[in-house]
């Protein structure tokens, strides 16, 4: 197994650290309720997950990975889900093996960082009251830049933060989206196989390496 030299690691939120599908699929299904529209399954929900919110709401009110709603609609369903998901966001519980990871990763010295795009209002106290704030130095949102993963600016601005060149950190992710940032920024990728994919298998030619959990990480940093 190959070994990586790293100074800085980051690691995604949903799919990654946290479980969160059920939490966002039943704001999802609050929301299409309220509208009068079909409820959906939470496994089709779960594959909508990866491109942040405003991306799930389109999926949700259409049904399909790329069609679009009508902008009254869109419009209108956007604070209902946001008030729904703000009920229950906060409940998600991080996946095995997550807190013995990041554990290990804080041990060895690492600047560590959490890099989502998921909005800052839901971000922080999911982070506060799944206990895993106390682990990151720095955490960036969504929002909290003019563009998000998979974009590389996050990558970036954390590695400007840390100090760190891009290529010497890593990215621990479970979505094409996170493999895209990643590879843009020039930065190591790892995915995890538990996450949102959107219904897909990751492609693991286009990956460093893949953990089962964030208990093999650090058997991979030299």
């Amino acid at each position: 197994m190959s070994q990586f030299r790293v100074k800085a690691v980051m690691f995604d939120l949903d799919g990654t650290l946290i479980h969160s599908a059920p939490e966002i699929a039943f704001a999802a299904n609050q929301m299409l309720a309220e509208l009068n529209l079909p409820t959906l399954p939470p496994a089709q929900i779960e594959h909508y997950i990866g491109e942040g919110a405003l991306v799930l709401i389109r999926r949700c009110l259409t049904g399909s990975f790329n069609a679009l709603p009508e902008a009254a609609l869109f419009e209108q369903a956007q604070p209902i889900f946001f008030a729904h998901y703000a009920n229950n966001a906060a409940d998600s519980k991080p996946y095995n093996g997550v807190f013995a990871g990041l554990q290990a990763m804080q041990n060895k010295g690492l600047k560590l960082a959490c890099v989502t795009n998921k909005p800052e209002k839901f971000t922080l106290p999911l982070l506060q009251k799944s206990g895993l704030a106390d682990f990151f130095e720095l955490v960036v949102s969504g929002d909290s830049l003019p563009k998000k993963k998979p974009d590389p600016m996050q990558l970036q601005y954390i590695c400007v933060k840390f100090d760190v060149p891009t290529f010497e950190a890593m990215l621990v992710g479970d979505s094409d989206t996170d493999i895209a940032a990643a590879h843009a920024a020039g930065s190591f990728i790892i995915t995890v196989p538990y996450g949102y994919n959107q219904g897909r298998l990751i492609d693991e030619s286009k990956v460093d390496a893949t953990i089962d959990d964030l208990t093999e990480l650090e058997q991979l940093l030299a």
